[in-house]
């Protein structure tokens, strides 16, 4: 069978480099200003139906892959996930892709090709255990390498003041590979490229003079260098200062700079002086938009590409760096902010601090003239954290080096400007921004709800694929008999071959007609899993006490992955095993409440439960969840929403009606009143009976009767720590999920940021003769 798959991934590639090649030479003519996103996670799934989708092959392979008496859906779930990516930043980098192809930009993706992306996820004895993803094992038929274009990147080293000006030298080189993927827009005949860099050791890598012996373990240490793509670092919304992570943020920002003014300069439309000097319009040609703080060393490595080797007048030099650069806030939480300790730079880096000591010398002297007097402000805006170890912040260092900086939904752009970067909105209102983030409708909707989107383009025919605002259009429908029949027959379809998956995969009898309530994301205190363990109990307890009342049958499915570091997240994952065990067995409760785990989430297990849910579970404690993407698709393939008002689900709520989501609990407003008045758990214990009697059954050692006090440790967290804390339309949420695709969002980067207007002109199909 893998066979079949790789021939059809050839037969459909094949497809793709005529567009590929001419999109390519298209924008080398033209010279437009390009787009580059930086990005240390692409989150990307599989890329087989997202092929045959964009290029309107479903038909035509299905048709033939039949003839051969294959079967079209076996053969697609042969080919492995990229998962290059932890969650929400890196898929929304994914949908970026697919919407800037499709709004015909002509954009770039650029990371890491990492060798293993986020660990498989297996359970055993209700814990997760991690396993390497060797997702290149079999070959990737969608990459092609580019030898031609391999770059050095260099590390560690010291800075020589030279009358030529500053050197760094004495470095160590590592050789940057890029792997290229092609990015089909929707049916638009354009071709983007994502270039993923693979660390390669230079030939002579150990072997220098200095080495003259042992040639066998200089050839060894070759893994050294190489060590800097292998793995993904497993951490979402949390830092972690190790320095191959530093080492592979600055390896993809130093390999893009050189590619990014490579192509610059031999542009058609480039400088017309002979050598190429001139970088005023640089800012006109190139955009780069920061994917969070990971590639902020994008910021001062221009600066020495343009100070120290193209010797441009320093003021000169940080004005075309500041036009060039912008950055997109991901996260409010404290922990997950980048602060790399200076003593770490001074070694690997050490050029590069001393140009952001020069940049900071320079910010705060601009802010001591605004403010005199105020040491508090220049403390608290220094990209340098001063303290017992000095660290450059480098969320800071971001806003001070780009001309825009935007957060992702409304409520969260709001937290940024008048919270975290108030004192920079102070000085630069101008510079922030809100893009809210969307979701591409072609995976999220045509890929892996096609019975949705036929029921849907019978009623308003197909420009809601690249116009999701045409979903408007379903309003008329909202009180029509056959349309809701037919959209709940589709999700009832959805719901059975679901189940059949989950039977066959992990062997648990489910009742497709029971209501679908699921929560799938990342396990995180914030995200508030345990919230919904504890609803659950409640449902199973109210169950118990009265079996002959009648219930609406309920299956609970929560999903997603803990970094292997988090003990928290490693016991909740436990503790929902465990309410499954004891749930899921009970014959009084039979199949009216199940609890299911869903092992090993990732994008092509979304696409699967996605479709096929009733209720959708957005319960972040209001002002910690930044925008949340999940929350779209499931609204977009007619889920109900049980939510807080955080991150994008107000919008969701003001786009749909409040009356049509289910909202409950605090705003940010009365969290930040209860964390000034002091939470105290003990009154809500006390108070509430049914809560009660689910925490004590968890301290007891109910749901874990072979280890009592297994889940002390959640037990005290809830109690002492915690600081997270009539029928629904379905038609009009889908109809008011338009606001929510990726190519509004980018239609809005590209005009607000950018300074780029989407076209959507088709490129001339690859078989048409060019003009």
């Amino acid at each position: 069978p893998r066979d079949y798959y790789f021939a059809l991934a050839h037969a459909v590639r094949d497809h793709l480099v005529g567009r590929w090649i001419r999109t390519q030479q298209h924008y080398y003519e033209k010279d437009p200003k390009r787009i580059y996103y930086l990005s240390l996670e692409f989150y990307m799934g599989r890329t087989l139906q997202n092929t045959m989708v964009n290029l309107g092959l479903q038909n035509a392979c299905d048709e033939a892959i039949y003839q051969l008496g294959l079967d079209l859906e076996e053969l697609e779930e042969i080919e492995e996930d990229a998962g290059l990516g932890n969650g929400g930043l890196g898929r929304l980098a994914a949908c970026f892709l697919d919407s800037m192809a499709t709004l015909g930009l002509a954009a770039y993706g650029y990371g890491i090709r990492y060798e293993f992306g986020i660990f498989n996820q297996k359970i055993v004895d209700g814990w997760q255990v991690e396993e390497a993803d060797d997702w290149l094992r079999y070959g990737n038929p969608w990459e092609k390498a580019r030898p031609e274009y391999m770059l050095p990147v260099h590390f560690y080293g010291r800075v020589d003041h030279t009358p030529e000006g500053v050197k760094w030298i004495d470095t160590q080189v590592v050789l940057a590979m890029p792997y290229d993927t092609p990015v089909p827009g929707y049916k638009n005949n354009t071709v983007n490229t994502m270039r993923l860099w693979s660390a390669k050791a230079p030939n002579d890598f150990n072997l220098q003079e200095f080495n003259v012996g042992d040639y066998i373990e200089a050839v060894l240490d070759r893994n050294l260098a190489e060590n800097i793509s292998r793995v993904l670092y497993p951490n979402d919304n949390f830092f972690e200062g190790k320095e191959l992570r530093l080492k592979q943020e600055y390896f993809v920002v130093a390999a893009t700079l050189q590619d990014i003014i490579r192509r610059f300069k031999s542009s058609k439309f480039g400088c017309r002086d002979p050598v190429r000097t001139c970088f005023e319009t640089f800012p006109d040609k190139v955009a780069i938009q920061l994917n969070d703080t990971h590639p902020a060393l994008a910021i001062p490595e221009l600066m020495r590409i343009l100070v120290d080797v193209e010797k441009v007048d320093w003021d000169k030099a940080w004005e075309i760096t500041k036009r060039t650069c912008a950055y997109t806030n991901h996260t409010v939480l404290p922990e997950a902010l980048e602060r790399w300790p200076v003593s770490m730079f001074e070694k690997l880096l050490p050029r590069h601090l001393d140009i952001i000591y020069a940049l900071n010398q320079r910010h705060l002297d601009h802010v001591a003239a605004l403010y005199p007097g105020d040491i508090d402000r220049l403390r608290r805006m220094s990209v340098i954290e001063e303290g017992d170890c000095k660290r450059i912040n480098m969320a800071h260092l971001c806003v001070i080096g780009s001309h825009a900086v935007n957060g992702v939904a409304r409520i969260h752009s709001d937290i940024v400007k008048n919270s975290v970067f108030k004192d920079f909105r102070d000085l630069e209102p101008e510079k922030f921004q809100n893009k809210t983030n969307g979701i591409t409708p072609r995976r999220w909707l045509l890929l892996c709800n096609p019975g949705l989107a036929d029921v849907i383009a019978e009623k308003i025919g197909e420009g809601f694929i690249t116009d999701l605002s045409q979903l408007k259009k379903l309003l008329n429908f909202v009180n029509n008999e056959t349309f809701i029949r037919d959209v709940a027959k589709v999700k009832q379809e959805n719901k059975l071959k679901f189940s059949a998956y989950l039977e066959e995969q992990y062997k648990v009898k489910i009742n497709p007609s029971s209501m679908f309530d699921v929560q799938v994301k990342r396990i995180h205190e914030y995200k508030r899993q345990l919230l919904n363990c504890l609803h659950a109990i409640t449902l199973y307890n109210r169950i118990r006490s009265d079996p002959s009342k009648s219930f609406v049958p309920r299956t609970i499915m929560i999903g997603g992955k803990a970094a292997p570091g988090y003990h928290m997240a490693k016991m909740i994952i436990k503790l929902i095993t465990s309410i499954g065990e004891v749930v899921n067995s009970d014959p009084y409760v039979g199949d009216r409440l199940k609890v299911i785990f869903l092992e090993n989430y990732r994008v092509s297990l979304a696409e699967k439960a996605i479709p096929a849910a009733d209720l959708s579970q957005q319960i972040s404690t209001a002002g910690t969840e930044a925008s949340g993407t999940g929350n779209m698709k499931f609204m977009l393939n007619g889920a109900l929403t049980i939510g807080t008002m955080d991150g994008a689900n107000v919008e969701m709520a003001e786009e749909a009606g409040e009356e049509n989501l289910f909202i409950f609990g605090m705003r940010v407003e009365d969290v930040e009143a209860l964390d000034r008045r002091g939470y105290n758990a003990q009154e809500y214990y006390d108070r509430l009976p049914e809560l009660r009697q689910a925490i004590d059954q968890i301290s007891s050692g109910f749901f874990s009767p072979r280890d009592p006090g297994c889940f002390r440790d959640i037990v005290n967290m809830l109690m002492y720590h915690d600081r997270a804390g009539g029928r629904t339309d379905l038609i009009r949420n889908i109809a008011c999920s338009g606001k929510f695709s990726s190519d509004r969002t980018i239609t809005e980067y590209a005009r607000e940021i950018w300074g780029v207007e989407p076209s959507a002109t088709q490129m001339p199909p690859p078989n048409l003769p060019r003009e």
